[in-house]
């Protein structure tokens, strides 16, 4: 995996501001970014007038959202950095 995002290169990269590689990191943290907004759903009730504790569970409340923020750094970093 590592020899083929090493060897993703295209003819126009050095007149691009962007080259091949920082688009795949900018899919890599758009997937992390979408399981970290997947892992948030759920957890409601069916019925108004029960209260259902899922909802706070620990991946709701905290795995989900540091994934969120982390691969939106890594946005940042795969908009940065320079190949």
């Amino acid at each position: 995996m590592r020899a083929r995002f090493d060897n993703a290169a295209d003819k126009n990269d050095a007149a691009m501001p962007l080259t091949m590689k920082n688009y795949i990191l900018l899919l890599a943290g758009f997937a992390v970014i979408v399981l970290g907004m997947a892992l948030m759903c759920g957890g409601g009730s069916d019925d108004p007038e029960e209260f259902n504790y899922a909802m706070f569970s620990w991946r709701r409340i905290t795995l989900a959202p540091i994934l969120v923020v982390g691969g939106f750094a890594f946005e940042i970093f795969a908009l940065m950095k320079r190949f």
